[in-house]
């Protein structure tokens, strides 16, 4: 009997030693793609996506005092629920007309994800979002 105690007590040691205890460990940061078998999709299409950007963005309006215009990057990351994480300006044009870009960016309902090998996985994408005035509106009637 005391044999068996013994057996059992150096079976449960061996048992507990098998797991590798590591309370300095941090898990690995999940890869980001930025091509994958299936891209993320704008619920809804890029029409609609096109559509939310034009309805929520507003002309900051000391750029449009200004005669600001251009082309402004937003890069974010799509991640595997289809939430809008990360998001930066990648190139940007003014100031003011960056953070415009960013808000809308910010404020975009989630996306259908992207996938690779059939699992969900977060994906990098760049949105340009376009900031032009009207000339007609800038020209003084006598021009």
């Amino acid at each position: 009997m005391k044999t068996i105690k013994w057996m059992l007590l150096i079976y449960g040691f061996l048992w507990v030693l098998g797991f590798p205890v590591n309370a300095q460990e941090t898990p690995a940061k999940e890869e980001i793609f930025s091509e994958v078998d299936e891209m993320p999709e704008y619920k809804g299409g890029q029409e609609a996506l096109f559509q939310f950007v034009k309805d929520n963005i507003v002309y900051p309006e000391e750029a449009k005092k200004n005669g600001v215009q251009g082309k402004v990057f937003v890069s974010f990351v799509i991640d595997e629920f289809g939430a809008v994480t990360e998001s930066r300006i990648a190139r940007g044009v003014n100031p003011d007309l960056d953070k415009e870009a960013l808000r809308v960016v910010k404020q975009m309902a989630e996306w259908n994800p992207g996938k690779k090998e059939g699992k969900p996985v977060k994906v990098s994408m760049t949105l340009p979002i376009m900031f032009a005035l009207d000339e007609n509106k800038q020209k003084k009637p006598n021009e």
